[in-house]
């Protein structure tokens, strides 16, 4: 029998998982490991501890293969800044996706390249969260560990190097360092040249099917592994999820809950919001692209919930009282803003809310109005989408809000339309293995894995009577952040005042 492996690296944990050639799981293993938050607002990882949890999970799934295993991919968290020094060690924790110290480099980049400019090479603004302002905040506050850096890698290129030993990306994951010309699907001389960063500190770049490297004998010991089988390109993990979804064509999208929230949608033509309040990517499709909202906080802001004020309730009871709470959560909304916002504000300094909060209320009824606020900010990705002409006819649902049926229900209710759960729940993980497939020779192209590999087992359908009845809280929220921006800023020129 033959198999292939989808790893994917997260932000909460690394989940690898063993497929055969049907698409059925047959082994999965995931480990976790810690954030770091040195300052607030900062957002770090240890990229040892995602190579730890990759290596103990390959070996708990590679004993359940009793055959050939033919391919491996690779999905990961986006975004973060790996900096490796001339004897390939790792020179500083990794700045992560959801850091948000760099607006002063944002507001650099801007003035350097031009608003316009950006977007109509990287088909975004400059953000945050993307990798380039970490390396220009490197390049300012730690002057002597830029001076030391050889490489730089995304987090789940770090393990490609971990596994292979070779220096490679794939154009969706590129396109989130805001250093590619996401048109022409290469490193861009002109903004790498007026940011000062040296194109040989980058990774080569590939589409997601193509082969990057073999297994190595050393990571073969430390996996479990056969040396020699092939590692694909892979994809960010939004772009992962979307081929592990069946989003591989126009007019079909997917929204994921996990630690952040996406509403993603393909599309043929390379499309962008002038305001830059959704994201414009490769997308793992070659020569094809894909938009996506992002909300910040969406599966984090049930946790920290769950993790400060309810740790004796698992999430199912946390559902069973949400189910008795009414719509609305009499009268509590709350923006999920825990690490600022993307779509649509854009705003590092925004912070969650609770507003309308009573005496009455309970933590039944924060718990629900976080799903809800968290479902608003996904329902705005969705409506700039639907602004921006990339409309959503096939919605796909995926990640840990997929997983209970009163979240899924909320979502279709929210959206107005019908949700499809997938007969896997292995997302991203995958996807990167239908690339590894691709990449392997078992499939042709990405279009025939998806066939063969994704399918559907359910679709919630919306209760229009419930849907209007949500409408009446959304047209609330979204009028909060508008209130309530400049209070956002005051509150970070306070903490930056602190620090000074």
């Amino acid at each position: 029998m033959k198999y292939l492996i989808g790893i994917d690296i997260g932000t909460s944990g690394t989940k690898s998982v063993l497929f055969d050639t049907e698409g059925n799981t047959v082994a999965s293993a995931t480990a976790d490991y810690p954030l770091y938050q040195p300052e607030n607002g900062w957002a770090e990882q240890n990229p040892q501890d995602w190579w730890k949890a990759v290596c103990s999970t390959l070996s708990e799934i590679s004993k359940k293969a009793c055959g050939e295993i033919c391919g491996i991919g690779l999905s990961g968290q986006m975004h973060g800044l790996v900096m490796l020094d001339e004897n390939n060690e790792v020179i500083r924790d990794a700045i992560i996706w959801c850091d948000g110290r760099t607006t002063e480099e944002c507001n650099e980049i801007e003035s350097i390249i031009g608003h316009d400019r950006l977007l109509e090479i990287t088909g975004n603004p400059a953000l945050e969260g993307f990798t380039a302002s970490k390396i220009m905040w490197v390049k300012k506050h730690e002057p002597e560990n830029f001076r030391r850096c050889r490489h730089i890698l995304l987090p789940k290129d770090y393990i490609r190097y971990m596994l292979t030993g070779v220096y490679a990306t794939d154009v969706s994951d590129a396109s989130g360092m805001q250093l590619l010309d996401v048109g022409k699907r290469c490193w861009s001389g002109e903004v790498l040249n007026k940011l000062g960063i040296k194109q040989d500190l980058l990774a080569k770049v590939y589409e997601s099917p193509e082969v990057t490297g073999y297994i190595t004998e050393t990571a073969a010991n430390l996996c479990v592994l056969k040396e020699g089988i092939p590692v694909a390109a892979g994809a960010g993990d939004n772009a992962a999820a979307a081929i592990g979804t069946g989003v591989c064509e126009n007019g079909k999208a997917f929204t994921t809950i996990g630690t952040s929230g996406v509403v993603f949608a393909h599309t043929d033509e390379m499309i962008f919001d002038p305001k830059g309040r959704i994201h414009t990517f490769c997308c793992a499709v070659p020569g094809a692209w894909h938009v996506m909202g992002v909300t910040q906080a969406a599966g984090l802001s049930l946790s920290w919930f769950k993790n400060q004020f309810a740790k004796d309730l698992p999430y199912n009871e946390i559902d069973r009282l949400c189910e008795k709470i009414p719509i609305g959560s009499d009268n509590l909304i709350y923006l999920p803003y825990l690490m600022g916002e993307r779509t649509p504000v854009l705003d590092t300094n925004a912070r969650g809310v609770f507003f309308g909060l009573s005496a009455m209320h309970t933590r039944a009824h924060m718990a629900r109005a976080i799903m809800e606020g968290v479902s608003y900010s996904l329902k705005n990705c969705l409506d700039v989408l639907d602004e921006s002409g990339v409309a959503a006819t096939d919605m796909a649902l995926c990640g840990g809000g997929a997983k209970g049926s009163f979240w899924r229900s909320m979502i279709a209710d929210i959206f107005n339309m019908p949700i499809k759960i997938m007969q896997s729940e292995e997302g991203p993980a995958l996807g990167a293995a239908i690339l590894a497939g691709c990449a392997s020779g078992i499939f042709k192209n990405v279009p025939e894995g998806c066939e063969k590999l994704v399918k559907a087992k359910h679709e919630q359908q919306p209760n229009k009577t419930n849907h209007a009845e949500y409408e009446k809280y959304y047209e609330i929220y979204n009028s909060l952040y508008p209130s309530l921006k400049s209070n956002f800023s005051m509150l970070a020129d306070l903490a930056n005042k602190r620090k000074d």
